[in-house]
């Protein structure tokens, strides 16, 4: 097992890298720069400005620059937030996102996981159509249509909920965390379908039917462990997805998560920013796909053979 978390480890830092390369030449790429203004700078004060954010120098020397910071932990300071540093908004924003991607996988988790399994019961019935299409249109309709859908039904013309905001109401993150959770509910509806339906066919569960078991305690027991693998192996590059696919929800209903200074760093050419949260959220990636393959091993025992195996 730590070979294999070793190697994973080091398959992790040419990915990462990658992505910090990738996202570092591309962002000065982009037309304009984080002091391109309406209003003309003086030339000394944009010489200033440029020589105390090191981009008076060569690129390869800033590329660097930035990967020896970044060794140390230090995401460099903000453009957009004089004063503050790119560690500091991060983490600052990181909690509310975070509250919103768990929020919004319990949502996934619980109504893609029971609309599986209900379906998996009886396939090819209507029983297995009918959450099997509205998982579906779940997968197919982003997000930034379907919030405003929900804010226009729920929020405008029925009056339930708040149609913005992240307070202490448990009111406002209805809307947020079903809009978010909505596409991933329908990934998992659909591989808890299919996990179920192998099992449920497996010789050991027709032995413990033949032993004379409820129906209810052989999938219960015995059927959901082994159909529900695929979710747990899914569950962990979801939920990163999740942090990473939650700025538009943010933005959608104006909670003050790191999405808002995505966004900003986005508009205002913030590189720093830009290329922090692109870092954080890859690094977060690599670490939820790392984790699920371990669940996935504890939880099946033919895999934690391969492991000890392989060690």
């Amino acid at each position: 097992m730590w070979r294999f978390l070793t190697w994973r480890l080091l398959q992790a830092i040419p990915v990462i890298l990658a992505v910090i390369t990738i996202t570092f030449f591309l962002v000065r790429a982009a037309p304009g720069g984080p002091f391109s203004t309406e209003k003309a700078v003086h030339p000394q004060v944009q010489a200033a400005l440029e020589a105390q954010y090191r981009l008076d120098q060569p690129m390869i020397q800033q590329y660097l620059s930035y990967l020896g910071d970044l060794v140390q932990g230090d995401l460099g300071p903000s453009f957009n937030f004089p004063g503050r540093s790119v560690n500091e908004l991060i983490f600052s924003g990181l909690p509310i996102t975070a509250e919103l991607g768990l929020y919004a996988m319990l949502v996934a988790v619980l109504i893609g996981g029971l609309a599986g399994v209900f379906a998996a019961l009886k396939p090819n019935s209507l029983q297995d159509y009918v959450p099997m299409s509205l998982s579906m249109i779940g997968i197919c309709m982003p997000s930034f249509l379907l919030g405003p859908l929900l804010v226009l039904i729920f929020g405008i013309w029925l009056d339930w909920l708040p149609i913005s905001g992240w307070g202490n109401s448990p009111g406002d993150k209805v809307l947020p965390s079903i809009t978010l959770g909505a596409m991933y509910a329908g990934y998992i509806a659909r591989l808890s379908r299919s996990g179920m339906l192998e099992v449920l066919s497996a010789d050991y569960l027709r032995t413990a039917r033949a032993k004379g078991l409820p129906e209810r305690v052989v999938i219960a027991k015995h059927a959901l462990r082994g159909g529900l693998l695929p979710v747990i192996t899914f569950l962990g590059p979801a939920f990163a997805g999740l942090l990473s696919g939650s700025f538009v929800v943010e933005t959608v209903f104006q909670i003050p998560g790191l999405g808002r200074f995505y966004i900003q760093a986005a508009f205002n050419r913030d590189y720093t920013m830009i290329l922090g949260t692109t870092t954080f959220l890859a690094a977060l990636i690599v670490f939820f796909n790392l984790l699920s393959d371990v669940i996935a091993a504890w939880l099946n025992p033919r895999l934690r053979y391969q492991f000890k195996k392989a060690s």
